[in-house]
């Protein structure tokens, strides 16, 4: 499998139900950072020999992009209205293309999430933008990691 660009990865939000998901693809996204982490439990015995041993726990996600300041897009204005409001968007985090030529065996997060942090940043000589921070939540549907065969 060759390498995979960032340029290629694809956000979307789904302007649909679950069931029956309309994915809009978001132009608007500079730079995207998905984290992926697990929580933990120390399970150390005796019988380690000295070495402490951990097993897996809750799984944790979050996701972290900057926007260009677009008060006409509509993707821009649903998030900024969905941290305004307390609501939440579903998005789905591709490596690639969910439909179309090109998007069998991409993959990525799929989940509800609630927008946490909606930062304008107006840099000097910089078009103004948005620093957006997302984290799955309270959902009919928990977070899935989506394959398109």
């Amino acid at each position: 499998m060759p390498a995979k660009l960032g340029l290629d990865a694809k956000l979307y939000r789904n302007t649909g139900t679950y069931a029956a998901p309309t994915w809009d693809l978001i132009g608007n996204v500079r730079d995207l950072t998905l984290n992926l982490e697990t929580g933990e439990a120390d399970v150390s015995t005796r019988a380690n020999n000295g070495w402490r041993a951990t097993v897996g726990t809750l799984k944790d996600a979050s996701l972290e992009f900057e926007m260009v300041w677009d008060t006409v897009d509509t993707d821009f204005t649903a998030i900024r209205d969905a941290f305004l409001n307390n609501t939440t968007l579903e998005f789905a985090v591709m490596d690639g293309l969910i439909t179309g030529a090109g998007s069998s065996g991409s993959q990525g997060l799929r989940a509800t999430f609630r927008i946490a942090s909606f930062s304008r940043n107006e840099a000097l000589e910089e078009a103004i933008t948005v620093s957006v921070t997302a984290k799955p939540t309270y959902a009919l549907n928990p977070p899935s990691w989506m394959t398109i065969p």
